[in-house]
């Protein structure tokens, strides 16, 4: 039976790691936060009525780290793919563009529609024991997404020019270059052209004279099973592949 590779478990406690980084950056700013606004902004608020309005809007630029998570299939283990010792995903780094179109609902409560171009590139690693050797098939998913996400924004007291607040929602995605899956297509990993996820995280808004900042953690996982269907190598060893993706977002509106 194949062993699961010591990569794959350190890439696993790097995200992780990852997240953990972020969750303490993100509570120490935000304690700090809510003490300078106590103390330095009570008499002069920056744009004090602007989350009175129903609608405002504005963009988001996103830096994400993402990856695949696979379930291997049943011909994993059969005779053909015995040399095949495991099959691992590695994080990469992409970007996003993208632009807000915010709604109030409530006093602590906004929905916001945030249509992106998200810029990826996904890869597996295919190990295999040829002559006693571990030798490793890469295989690079780029992608083009325009993705919507759907979220409600719930938010805390604003404290001076500071907010706390936890976002969450869904997001359907489709691919937004077409890709020819026939010919020299057939031999190689393909992905669907759409996907849908759920989405959670965090941020702060940051209130300035003439506009507000907000910097956002959110975490997405995947849904859908994203391989394709197709006969060959790379899609038979396995039975499903979701996306896990960590992005950092800084939000102008």
């Amino acid at each position: 039976m194949q062993s699961t590779h010591l990569r794959h478990k350190l890439n696993i406690h790097r995200k992780k790691s990852l997240l953990t980084a972020l969750l303490v950056i993100t509570l120490f700013s935000a304690g700090w936060a809510q003490q300078v606004g106590g103390r330095m902004y009570t008499k002069s608020d920056n744009l004090p009525n602007y989350d009175n309005r129903w609608l405002h809007y504005g963009f988001a630029i996103g830096m994400h780290s993402s990856g695949f998570r696979i379930q291997y299939g049943d011909e994993f283990t059969s005779p053909e793919f015995d040399s095949l010792q495991s099959v691992m995903a590695s994080s990469t780094f992409g970007f996003s563009l993208g632009l807000i179109a915010n709604f109030r609902i409530a006093d602590y409560l906004d929905i916001r529609v945030v249509p992106e171009v998200v810029f990826y590139e996904n890869r597996l690693d295919y190990r295999y024991i040829q002559g006693g050797q571990l030798v490793t098939d890469q295989q690079t998913v780029e992608s083009t997404f325009i993705e919507v996400p759907i979220l409600f924004k719930y938010k805390s007291v604003r404290r001076g020019n500071h907010r706390l607040y936890l976002i969450g929602g869904v997001e359907a995605g489709i691919e937004a270059t077409g890709r020819d899956k026939g010919g020299n297509e057939r031999d190689r990993l393909l992905t669907e052209s759409n996907n849908l996820s759920l989405q959670a995280g965090f941020g702060m808004d940051i209130y300035f004279p003439l506009f507000k900042f907000a910097p956002e953690v959110r975490y997405s996982r995947g849904i859908s099973n994203v391989l394709s269907d197709n006969d060959n190598r790379y899609h038979n060893p396995l039975n499903r592949i979701a996306t896990n993706t960590v992005t950092l977002y800084l939000l102008f509106e």
